[in-house]
């Protein structure tokens, strides 16, 4: 799959793309843009929640060197699931739920090396927000070796709003971060789980630490104070295999 295949440029193919239903990742706008074409454009986006970036044109440019008519998006290669109704057939599947949530990833290669690694533990479904997070892209479909088509995907507004919705669910909700003293192995992965994955600078955010069951972190003996985030989900996600076994 070619990067071009997951872009739309133009108004008016991103206005039919969103009326046939298509999934779109994000929009790039052009900063004061105006005309009847764009309020057209504009309740399909609000309807469909897809987030917006308003940019200068020089950006635009840079993404695309057709006529974009200031409007640049990324379609997405999958369609999302919804997350409440994801949560809701894996716990009366009768199967031991594990999700997982990445909390602002950013680098689409990690992104799919995680959906590799999920779909081979048996994973339920991962869950992303919808801004200011990694899409899925021609790069993600490829790292992934196809497993992206095959784990459920969600997109959610807010992060700490699903944690409850998954605690209320009855999904423990654990928090792989080095601002703890619990070691991994001390968890009990055999109870339906969710797993929380940080950012890749900064790791898990501030307020989802604060609404997590537990915090946990691998044993670092080396002088590297932290793993790629996608080697530490797996070594996360294979602990619950063992766990499971």
């Amino acid at each position: 799959m070619q990067q071009q295949e997951t872009q739309i440029y133009g108004i008016r193919a991103l206005i039919e793309a969103l009326k046939a239903g298509k999934t779109i990742d994000k929009v790039f706008l052009q900063k004061g843009l105006q005309g009847g074409l764009y309020k057209e454009l504009m309740p399909l986006l609000q309807a469909a929640q897809v987030p917006v970036q308003y940019v200068p044109v020089e950006k635009l440019n840079r993404l695309t060197k057709k006529n974009h008519q200031g409007v640049v998006a990324n379609l997405s290669p999958v369609d999302y699931h919804n997350f409440e109704d994801l949560v809701i057939s894996v716990t009366e599947s009768g199967a031991t739920p594990l999700f997982l949530v990445l909390d602002h990833l950013s680098d689409v290669r990690n992104f799919g090396a995680i959906i590799r690694t999920a779909e081979c533990t048996g994973v339920s479904g991962i869950i992303i927000p919808k801004r200011g997070s990694v899409s899925i892209t021609a790069d993600t479909v490829k790292t992934s070796a196809g497993a992206v088509f095959r784990v459920p995907i969600c997109k959610v507004e807010n992060l700490v709003d699903a944690v409850y919705y998954l605690q209320g669910s009855g999904i423990r909700v654990v928090a792989a971060t080095e601002k703890t003293n619990q070691l991994l192995y001390a968890e009990d992965f055999t109870v339906p789980t969710a797993i929380v994955m940080g950012a890749e600078d900064v790791g898990v955010s501030p307020a989802v630490l604060k609404v997590v069951d537990s915090k946990a972190k691998l044993p670092m003996v080396g002088d590297i104070s932290s793993l790629n985030v996608s080697v530490a989900c797996a070594v996360f996600l294979y602990e619950v295999v063992k766990q499971r076994l």
